[in-house]
Formats: C-alpha cells, sequence, structure tokens
C-alpha cells in the first residue's frame, strides 16, 4: 500500500515562492508516474505537472510552464513542486498522486492515478 504524505504548503505573498514535498512509502518496484494536482474551492481538480520515476520525464499544464518545476530525489522516494512567480490564483489544496500502472505518457486525469496525498494548503496573498 502506497502511502503519500506532502509537506511545504503555507501562505505566501504574490510573486513569492514555495516548495512542495511528496514523500512516498510503501512502494514496488516497478514503472510509475508522480504527479502534482490542485484544487481551488469551486473549482475542478488540476493537473498541474508530473514526472515519470524511471526516465524523468516531465509533464507541465500550460497554466503553469516556466513558474513551476517538478523534481524527484530517487533516494528518498520524494518528489517536490518548486512554485515560483507565485499569484493569488494558484491558492489551492495541492496534491501529490501516483499512477502505478502507467502508459508511455504522463496522463493529466486524476482518474489516472490510484493513490493520493492527503493535500497541503497554499495560499497567495496580493
Amino acid at each position: 500500500q502506497v502511502q503519500l504524505v506532502e509537506s511545504g504548503g503555507g501562505l505566501v505573498q504574490a510573486g513569492g515562492s514555495l516548495r512542495l514535498s511528496c514523500q512516498a512509502s510503501g512502494r514496488t518496484l516497478g514503472r510509475y508516474i508522480m504527479a502534482w494536482f490542485r484544487q481551488a474551492p469551486g473549482k475542478e481538480r488540476e493537473f498541474l505537472a508530473g514526472i515519470a520515476w524511471g526516465t524523468g520525464r516531465t509533464d507541465y499544464a500550460e497554466s503553469v510552464k516556466g513558474r513551476f518545476t517538478i523534481a524527484r530525489d530517487n533516494t528518498k522516494t520524494t518528489v517536490y513542486l518548486q512554485m515560483n512567480s507565485l499569484e493569488p490564483e494558484d491558492t489551492a489544496v495541492y496534491y501529490c498522486a501516483e499512477d502505478i500502472d502507467p502508459g508511455y505518457f504522463v496522463s493529466r486525469n486524476g482518474s489516472a492515478y490510484e493513490y493520493w496525498g492527503q493535500g497541503t494548503q497554499v495560499t497567495v496573498s496580493s
């Protein structure tokens, strides 16, 4: 049973930066993809970025490309989301997720991911 625990959320002013972490445990060997999503109040869950653990291949949503960077630390089984130039519109609960049976491409559909963290709140003040 895979467990994902996010951390690093908080309150930041517009233009600031935050780095989110997602620690994975209970993982078995194999191919998998890790991704970050977010959900703001009254809005649909939104894909942000994903990374294939073995190859390091990444994919980003257009809304965050150039501002957010996803990375992995193989030793610590941790995936990160570096968020720069934050805007009030980035305020949301941020979730990491794991797809343990992926295809070649990073899926942007949340239903493809079998495991989810509990979420961490990010609030950007104007």
